[in-house]
């Protein structure tokens, strides 16, 4: 990382200076930092300066100084069931349909087997 001159000390010299209170001080080889906050977004590091500083009777604290980019939540598309060769062969068989409207069926059903079957027939009727 370099030495980084932080309000107006050598780090060695802020170093030793915190070691004399009982405050240690790591830093991290970090490429990026993320934080996912509860709504949904979170914020993005790209190529930080993160230290972990440790002092007696206190919990760690990690600090992190670059430039911060906020990143919205994204909404995911929900995965289609997975439906395998053989649920379609036995909605066609059931149906009496092609393998085809048998997939298409059965993806319209959530991959619901019995729903398939049950809607396939209705239409046939």
């Amino acid at each position: 990382m370099g030495a980084r001159v932080l309000m107006g000390l050598n780090p060695r010299d802020l170093r030793r200076a915190l070691k004399r209170m009982g405050i240690q001080m790591e830093d991290l080889n970090a490429v990026s930092v993320n934080i996912e906050l509860d709504d949904g977004s979170r914020l993005y590091v790209e190529s930080p300066q993160v230290m972990i500083v440790r002092a007696k009777g206190q919990p760690p604290m990690i600090y992190v100084i670059g430039d911060i980019k906020r990143v919205e939540a994204v909404e995911e598309a929900p995965e289609a069931p997975a439906i395998s060769e053989e649920d379609v062969r036995l909605v066609a068989e059931q149906a009496g349909v092609s393998l085809e409207e048998a997939r298409k069926a059965l993806e319209e059903a959530g991959g619901d087997i019995a729903s398939a079957i049950l809607k396939l027939q209705e239409a046939k009727s």
